[in-house]
């Protein structure tokens, strides 16, 4: 190959080096376009209620479920349990606890170790928690208004990557079913509860609520 051809056939190479990289800019770019604004000022006053700092950066999308796997309530609630269905829930939102010595205000939902516990809905996680003597491995998650928020206990272990401060949906995982705390070893189980909230309360506060009748879609017992 002649000098001339050389030459030409470098200036070829730098101009297609050159072409992609400016292609490659351009499509960075355009698919991190900031969210709308009106979008990050209601994540933001919602962030705040809950105690969140906004400016924490952008959450990891969770990992979700197949749709089959998962049972909708007429509510608008997920079952949080992967794979168990309505019929399958018990209320022992009544039941006493601690020798009697308080209410469960909560239900148990009995699954073996390792289900996937997932999101019931939409939400923010307010606080991961670790109770030695209590709930043990657990999770916080208010809704996007603020007036809820959703507790999971018990738990195996939590979803890869889940962190406070994250904006999740409804059916993305959140850990897996467990023994932690003080569950018993022989009965694996999510302890799943509702808290009506307050402007200002916050994550251990709250006025519990049956979730039974909202998973169920039946009349709470007595």
């Amino acid at each position: 190959m002649s000098g001339r051809a050389l030459s030409v056939f470098g200036n070829a190479v730098v101009f297609a080096v050159l072409a992609f990289g400016a292609w490659l800019w351009w499509r960075n770019v355009t698919s991190t376009a900031d969210p709308p604004p009106a979008a990050v000022a209601m994540l933001s006053e919602t962030a705040g209620r809950a105690g969140i700092d906004p400016a924490a950066g952008a959450p990891r999308v969770a990992s979700r479920l197949p749709p089959g796997s998962l049972t909708f309530a007429a509510s608008g609630l997920v079952v949080p349990v992967a794979g168990i269905e309505a019929p399958d829930l018990v209320d022992t939102y009544t039941q006493s606890r601690g020798g009697g010595s308080r209410i469960h205000n909560a239900i148990d939902i009995m699954a073996s170790r390792g289900t996937p516990v997932v999101s019931a809905s939409d939400g923010l996680v307010e606080k991961l928690y670790f109770s030695r003597g209590g709930g043990g491995i657990t999770a916080y998650v208010r809704s996007l208004d603020g007036l809820w928020l959703h507790y999971y206990a018990h738990l195996d272990s939590y979803a890869p990557g889940l962190r406070e401060g994250q904006r999740i949906r409804r059916g993305d995982q959140i850990g897996t079913v467990g023994i932690s705390g003080n569950a018993s070893p022989s009965g694996p189980h999510l302890h799943y509860a509702i808290y009506r909230m307050r402007p200002g309360e916050r994550w251990w506060q709250g006025a519990p609520i049956n979730p039974y009748p909202l998973l169920a879609g039946k009349t709470a017992s007595r």
